[in-house]
Order: C-alpha cells, then structure tokens, then sequence
C-alpha cells in the first residue's frame, strides 16, 4: 500500500546573486543542519531537492571495528587474517542491515 508524504506548509526563501538560498531555521533545527552541513542538491521533475548528507566519522568507525576484533581475540585467541576479514564483513553486514532499519 503506497502512502503520500506528509507535505508541510511550504515556505518562500529568496536566492541572492551568488545563488545562495536561506533555509528557513525550523528546517534547519528540524534536520539539524549547521554551518558546514553537507547537502546532496538535485533536480527532480520540477523541483529541487535538498537532502542532508551523513558521511561517516572513518576515525570512530575503525575503532568501533577493531574493538569487536578485539574482543574476539580475548575469547578466542589470536586471529588468521582470514579470521580478522570475516569480522570486518561481518561488521559492514551490520552496519548495512541498521541503516537499512534507520537506525
């Protein structure tokens, strides 16, 4: 069963010369959007679409990773490479299914 998005009131913003547009401040608080936020810009039919972007912190996802490897070596003993390679696909399995849930 499709269901239509819930369409908000729509609001004006004004594009100044250099192409610059404001977003209003509900939106931007809303979808938190800061100073240096990047956006994905695309025309769609009619329309332009803004989209947040969330690029991952690389740094905080290693350490997450080589944590769990290193948890399993404390149970298991050291690991073969082929060992340490299943955990890494392992953990981008995971992190797939959750953003995949939206979590």
């Amino acid at each position: 069963m499709y269901m239509t998005p819930r369409v908000e009131e729509p609001d004006v913003a004004v594009v100044s010369e250099k192409g610059q547009v404001v977003i209003p401040a509900y939106l931007r608080n809303r979808f938190g959007i800061k100073p240096r936020t990047k956006l994905l810009v695309y025309g769609l039919e009619d329309a332009i679409v803004l989209k947040k972007l969330t690029i991952p912190d690389m740094r905080k996802e290693m350490e997450e990773l080589w944590r769990e490897i290193d948890k399993r070596i404390e149970r298991y003993g050291e690991l073969s490479e082929e060992e340490i390679q299943e955990e890494i696909e392992k953990h981008r399995a995971g992190k797939r299914k959750r953003s995949a849930k939206g979590t």
